[in-house]
């Protein structure tokens, strides 16, 4: 799920959520013990993440519905219409993942049940950890299922590096366990499916970017679902300059451009202040070029020391003889991700892969 740890977001479990829940429980079963799970609930709900509160519910849940594993998840699934918030469902999944192993088979149904309403992405991995090859054949039907989701989860379940979640270290080492998958879902109408196909893909560029290239030059890459994946799954190495990427993109050639006029405004400031880069870029090419031009921020660490971030710049098709303005803006401030430190902040210019100039500007951070 896309979601970022902060104080709204962990409040989707505030103290109205589970009072709800327990409402729609006591209705669906009424031996409910309301009480009990508020009191198991509530406490020091305050000082717990949003992943914590998650699971505090998935606890009140095992500590007050009935011992039988079934019949607590079927109780779940007549709870999972009345809960009003996606994100909120992932409790439901949970239960079946934290619950459910010993009853393989029927509690993977019901993660494809469950689904539906959120997603059951986190809870999936605890059944790929416990027997990967069961786990993945299952996941390989629901690649064919009529359901968007139910496909989606085929393939998020089983990403490598799933933010929030632990890493799947088999399929790391060995990205072709889940390429039954991916092939299955390669052409998916879903834009939804396909966000989560590239994902995937950009997942193992990390460690086997050489499998990923491979695999895609096998793609129809004429059909236009399997071009986006493959530009969406190739984003990290078309940033990192990566030839092979670029050319499915159609920019793996080098540019034959003049890059003039390269400006870094102010050259200094302070932090909060926004900094901003403009250039001209000519062509000296007699045929049209397609771009991919970046920019990479040598970000100052506290040591002093630098470290490199690149962003998109823009992407374009430079005629025969053009010339084109370019101009970005960048915030400089503090980030929950990103602490600033003072110094000199080194800017380059990507062009397809190539540094085409070098700038920089000096930080203050106002502590010095």
């Amino acid at each position: 799920m896309a979601a970022t740890e902060n104080t709204a977001l962990k409040e989707i479990f505030d103290k109205a959520r589970f009072r709800s829940v327990a409402l729609e429980l006591a209705a669906i079963y009424p031996a409910f013990d309301a009480k009990r799970f508020l009191k198991i609930a509530f406490a020091g709900l305050d000082g717990l993440s949003l992943m914590q509160r998650l699971r505090r519910m998935t606890e009140a849940l095992h500590a007050t519905l009935p011992a039988d594993y079934r019949k607590t998840v079927k109780i779940l699934r007549a709870l999972a219409p009345r809960i009003d918030h996606g994100f909120a469902t992932l409790v439901l999944p949970d239960y079946v993942g934290q619950h459910g192993l010993d009853d393989f088979d029927w509690s993977m149904d019901a993660l494809k049940y469950f689904t539906g309403f959120g997603s059951s992405e986190f809870a999936v991995r605890e059944f790929l950890r416990a027997d990967l090859q069961r786990a993945l054949a299952i996941m390989q039907t629901w690649s064919r299922d009529d359901s968007e989701a139910v496909r989606r989860l085929a393939s998020e379940g089983c990403r490598p590096r799933l933010p929030w979640s632990f890493r799947l270290d088999a399929i790391l080492a060995e990205p072709s366990l889940a390429a039954p998958i991916l092939e299955n879902l390669r052409a998916d109408p879903s834009l939804y499916v396909r966000k989560s196909v590239a994902n995937h893909l950009n997942d193992v560029t990390k460690s086997h970017p050489d499998w990923v290239l491979d695999r895609l030059a096998a793609w129809p890459l004429d059909h236009p679902h399997c071009a986006w994946i493959a530009r969406h799954a190739l984003r990290s190495l078309i940033k990192a300059g990566n030839t092979r990427a670029l050319a499915v993109i159609g920019a793996g050639a080098a540019p034959e451009v003049k890059l003039s006029k390269f400006a870094v405004t102010p050259r200094r400031l302070a932090l909060g202040e926004r900094v901003t880069l403009s250039f001209e870029l000519a062509s000296k090419s007699a045929a049209s070029q397609h771009l991919v031009i970046d920019y990479k921020m040598h970000y100052v660490k506290k040591s002093g020391a630098t470290a490199a971030k690149v962003f998109k710049l823009k992407e374009l098709t430079l005629a025969a003889a053009q010339r084109v303005s370019v101009e970005r803006s960048q915030s400089i401030r503090d980030f929950t991700t990103r602490v600033h430190y003072p110094g000199r902040h080194e800017i380059e210019i990507l062009v397809n892969g190539l540094s085409l100039a070098r700038g920089y500007f000096e930080l203050n951070c106002g502590d010095e």
